[in-house]
């Protein structure tokens, strides 16, 4: 599982160009699944991104996590997190979950964040979708359970 993290001071996904999500000041996330993936390593994975430390306190240092500062998520999925180049010019995404089998796991991982109380906006999974961003920062992070867990 990745998941790329943008702060943001505003962020909106449309689909056909009706805006189904967005937020103010918070978090897009792009959240990828592989194969091998379970609830059990997104419980985890949620646990770690949630606890980061990433907007400023009144010192300007990054030490104040999402729900210190009352911020809200926009999450999208984005299978191409997990695009291999190794050959050719061409992206393959072979190591990437199955469309419903992470589809299962997205709205799983949306689920706990709505259950643990935050303000979560969604893309639509599977759609062609156009997000739009206000980076704050820019403050960009990969979280990469491989890396993590591995």
């Amino acid at each position: 599982m990745k998941v790329l993290i943008q702060i943001v001071k505003e962020a909106s996904v449309t689909v056909d160009e009706v805006t189904i999500g967005k937020i103010g000041t918070g978090v897009l996330y792009f959240v990828a699944f592989k194969n091998g993936d379970t609830s059990e390593l997104v419980d985890k994975m949620l646990f770690k991104i949630l606890k980061l430390r990433i907007f400023p306190d009144q010192n300007g240092k990054t030490n104040l996590s999402l729900d210190k500062v009352n911020g809200s998520i926009l999450s999208i999925s984005q299978f191409t997190l997990y695009a291999n180049m190794k050959e050719g010019n061409r992206p393959s995404f072979t190591s990437s979950m199955t469309g419903k089998e992470s589809e299962i796991l997205y709205n799983y991982f949306n689920k706990c964040l709505n259950e643990l109380g935050y303000h979560v906006q969604t893309g639509k999974f599977g759609a062609d979708m156009k997000v739009s961003l206000v980076n704050d920062g820019p403050f960009t992070v990969m979280i990469d359970s491989e890396e993590l867990y591995g």
